[in-house]
């Protein structure tokens, strides 16, 4: 292959990719981490930032990963006194120019029916699926040192885990979401 055809073969395959690149240029995952409460435990949770560089508004709608048999985007409410864990169906938006905190005691995006424990340095595959952004792949690294921002909750009663939308979560080790 000749100098000039390796040039243009290179040329059209960054052309080809620019538009990817730039789609994914447009949200930016910051400080991500994922955590559960101990090692027996059969859910876990990733906490992030999520800068929205694009001009529009858009929606984190949902997320998917191998390391659990279901994963949802979460946040606890208030009901009567007591802080309750529940799934946001409709995701989170995420105005244009600005950044969402996925943190514990708020929103998160929660791991049920872990495939195996999550072991302190490992990096977990997540895709973060946006309304207008499309899928964005991220590893996410299971840091279970860190400790909880001031203000977060240390403890939640979750009930039944049924939070109302018709399915149980089974073991919640709750320290998860602080």
């Amino acid at each position: 292959m000749s100098l000039k055809t390796t040039l243009m073969a290179a040329a059209a395959v960054t052309a080809l990719a620019l538009p990817a690149i730039a789609e994914m240029g447009k949200i930016r995952i910051d400080d991500a981490y994922a955590r559960s409460a101990t090692s027996m435990a059969k859910s876990g949770a990733a906490f992030m930032g999520i800068i929205n560089h694009s001009g529009e508004d858009d929606r984190l709608i949902s997320a998917s990963s191998d390391a659990a048999a279901r994963v949802e985007l979460h946040t606890h409410i208030e009901d009567d006194g007591v802080m309750r864990m529940v799934e946001v169906e409709e995701g989170f938006e995420i105005a244009a120019g600005e950044t969402i905190l996925l943190k514990r005691g708020g929103k998160h995006v929660m791991f049920m029916g872990l495939t195996d424990p999550f072991e302190q340095g490992e990096m977990i595959d997540v895709t973060l699926t946006f309304e207008k952004a499309g899928d964005v792949d991220v590893k996410i690294p299971v840091d279970l040192e860190r400790q909880p921002e001031p203000g977060a909750h240390a403890v939640h009663d979750h009930g039944d885990h049924s939070h109302g939308h018709g399915h149980s979560h089974g073991n919640h080790d709750h320290n998860v979401t602080n």
